[in-house]
């Protein structure tokens, strides 16, 4: 059984429906990775499953329980969005006492202090939460959902607002939870950290999950890719034409171009020459499989 079970979940807030038919699972010692657009569902999803919200529809197991069965307490840890409400923290508390307190609250803790220096929080121990940098309140947080030595824990954007020493931190962190056999859900809008941390990755757009598997089986049909940097806005439709048969190319964000199909020495001259014909350069050009991230924007394009 896996250690998280969703079947057919739909959530709805009045006239929105925030969540329409959601099904996914998580399991044991591996990090399963949620994704979607702003608004797409994700938050209230991994809430559900969390025992924070019911659901309107739908089941949701976790270690083959209810997610709001007393029994789950001292085994799921949850870090949720948000600031001190959402993380039951007081403004006033301070991070050692805080954590200190959580850590009693619980047979087998992991050491607080130690939990403390491992995230970098060393000098913010005697710091009130409300006196935290928005990174430090992130890192205690995943303290907080942690210090438990849960089974299940379930993170909602952990890295979010977080410098790149925080970022790596975690990233560290949760490889060792994976290794110690935790199951691991988190939600997040970097792509690269989906990649990097992932064994299943969950795409969901307006409420439904569009795709599913390993970060390999999502982009193992988007083919080799050319990536550069130009000024935006080129008129993508000419070199489409110049490329032949098979190849397209786009520009997923401003200046940020992507040329898609078989990547050979003449296509690649094709690209550089179009661009110097209009006296731009190809910055950053790079070959390479297909990514996460055009897979993710192909997969939750706008039709409109």
């Amino acid at each position: 059984m896996p250690a998280v079970e969703v079947l057919g979940l739909a959530r709805r807030y009045g006239s929105v429906t925030a969540v329409a038919d959601v099904s996914l699972a998580a399991e044991a010692g591996q990090v399963t990775a949620v994704l979607g657009r702003n608004g797409a569902g994700k938050t209230t999803t991994v809430e559900i499953c969390a025992g924070l919200r019911t659901a309107d529809a739908g089941s949701v197991t976790v270690l083959g329980l209810h997610p709001g069965d007393p029994a789950l307490r001292h085994r799921v840890g949850v870090m949720p969005q948000g600031g001190s409400g959402a993380s039951g923290v007081y403004p006033s508390a301070r991070v050692g006492e805080v954590l200190a307190l959580h850590a009693a609250l619980h047979s087998d803790p992991l050491p607080a202090r130690a939990l403390v220096e491992r995230l970098g929080l060393t000098k913010a121990a005697d710091t009130p939460w409300r006196r935290l940098s928005g990174g430090e309140q992130q890192r205690l947080s995943l303290a907080l959902a942690i210090v438990g030595r849960p089974e299940v824990v379930f993170l909602d954007e952990p890295t979010a607002g977080l410098d790149v020493q925080g970022r790596h931190l975690t990233w560290e962190l949760i490889r060792d939870l994976k290794v110690a056999g935790v199951a691991v859900v988190l939600t997040t809008h970097l792509l690269d950290e989906a990649e990097e941390l992932a064994d299943h990755v969950v795409i969901i757009d307006a409420g439904i999950v569009v795709a599913a598997g390993t970060p390999r089986d999502l982009t193992a049909g988007a083919g080799d890719e050319l990536r550069f940097e130009a000024p935006a806005g080129l008129p993508l439709g000419d070199l489409t034409a110049r490329l032949g048969s098979g190849a397209t190319a786009a520009e997923p964000s401003p200046g940020r171009y992507v040329v898609t199909g078989s990547i050979t020495p003449d296509m690649i001259a094709t690209v550089t020459a179009w661009c110097a014909e209009r006296d731009v350069m190809a910055n950053r050009l790079t070959t390479g499989a297909g990514t996460l991230e055009a897979a993710f924007l192909a997969l939750t394009e706008d039709p409109t």
